[in-house]
């Protein structure tokens, strides 16, 4: 990225999250262009990096949003993204959610299960409203990827399978207050061999070709997203093989395809900057402690992912091993284990790669430590786009209790 790293320490103060936006429109046309000789739709993930101004400027290039939440809706009809490209999916929706998802009145809502189904139907009724609903399929395709981010076997919390879905789709049909107008399956995130997209979209595509029989036709045609980055040296997924691999399943039907990528358009454009505070050996073993911290980026801990590192300014000198750590009181926070790192100075920093997927967005305020900024490269320029938390904005919902 091009950008001054130690000017920003100095203006902006550390850890922050900086993130090249210029990239981001690329990565996302990269899909949506390879789509152009079909009806689709581009709905950018919203829980890969959900800052307003990177769905506002995902908005701008023509992106929907896939949405887990209604906090996630009202982010992405904030920053413009229009009701008709919105979709709210995710296993455990709220009757509260899903009645204000029907009044905002999105694209559809994905069905998870029976009883969701049951409840958004419930809800539509009060409302006197029609839900316009996809159901999701669980293919069984293992995806090849972490168990953590794998969604498409039967061993996982997300969607039904193909009998299942049938049945749902009949009563959806037959039902005064449900319009079942898409189909969606998503076997994981991290995706990087193709096969088994392909294999469930063979699965998928023939039980749409099924429910025409029936009589239910369906419009929208969901694949998810989950396409993999590069955060080592992952061979990946060339998108327009990608697309072309779901077209093929697709012959005889008429629908829209919509794709919901949302690593594969934000992880790779992303950094996150901190800064060393000293380094410590015990018994031989060599810690370099850093002011970023486990709250700040989990996937280390959560996933035991790994993330390229490079101290600033010395990337030619002899490297030793270390663990890279951060100030949390856990044993947990860890950035990198036996990692080869030049040896370091206080307030070197160190930039820690594909950081722009699933960092911010799952950070927290854990051992009270305040959520850092983000900030935002483009057309040669740097703007805020989050401002660094206080302590007083950490507690100001909290009701203070004097004695």
């Amino acid at each position: 990225m091009n950008v001054n790293y130690k000017e920003l320490a100095k203006k902006y103060g550390t850890p922050y999250y900086v993130y090249d936006f210029d990239s981001i429109k690329v990565n996302y046309h990269a899909i949506k262009d390879a789509f152009k000789a079909r009806k689709s739709l581009v709905c950018y993930a919203v829980k890969a990096n959900s800052n307003l101004s990177v769905i506002k400027t995902l908005a701008n290039e023509g992106s929907g949003a896939d949405c887990v939440s209604i906090g996630e809706v009202k982010r992405a009809l904030k920053a413009g993204v229009p009701n008709y490209k919105i979709i709210f999916s995710g296993v455990g929706k709220s009757d509260e959610e899903i009645k204000q998802a029907l009044e905002l009145d999105i694209l559809m809502i994905n069905v998870e299960s029976e009883a969701e189904l049951f409840r958004v139907e419930i809800q539509a009724k009060e409302l006197d409203k029609k839900a316009r609903i996809s159901i999701r399929v669980n293919p069984n395709i293992d995806p090849k990827t972490h168990p953590y981010i794998s969604t498409g076997l039967h061993e996982n919390k997300f969607g039904v399978d193909i009998d299942t879905a049938k049945r749902m789709y009949i009563k959806a049909k037959n039902s005064d207050f449900l319009d079942p107008v898409g189909i969606h399956f998503h076997i994981g995130s991290q995706l990087t061999e193709l096969n088994p997209i392909k294999e469930s979209s063979v699965i998928v595509a023939d039980l749409v070709r099924t429910l025409k029989v029936i009589g239910v036709e369906i419009k929208f045609f969901d694949i998810g997203g989950g396409l993999g980055i590069q955060y080592k040296d992952e061979t990946l997924i060339d998108p327009n093989e990608y697309v072309q691999a779901i077209l093929e399943t697709l012959f005889g039907l008429d629908v829209t395809v919509v794709c919901e990528p949302g690593r594969y358009i934000v992880g790779n454009t992303g950094e996150f900057v901190t800064k060393v505070l000293y380094e410590k050996n015990n018994g031989g073993k060599r810690f370099v402690v850093v002011d970023g911290a486990m709250n700040d980026l989990i996937r280390p801990s959560l996933y035991n992912a790994y993330h390229k590192i490079e101290v600033l300014n010395k990337m030619d000198k002899e490297k030793l091993n270390c663990n890279v750590v951060g100030p949390i009181c856990e044993s947990g926070d860890f950035f990198a284990k036996n990692i080869e790192l030049p040896m370091t100075e206080h307030d070197d920093l160190m930039v820690i790669y594909s950081a722009g997927a699933y960092g911010f967005t799952m950070s927290s305020n854990y051992n009270t430590r305040n959520k850092v900024c983000e900030l935002a490269l483009e057309n040669s320029s740097v703007r805020v786009i989050r401002k660094r938390d206080t302590f007083e904005d950490q507690i100001a919902n909290e009701v203070e209790f004097l004695n």
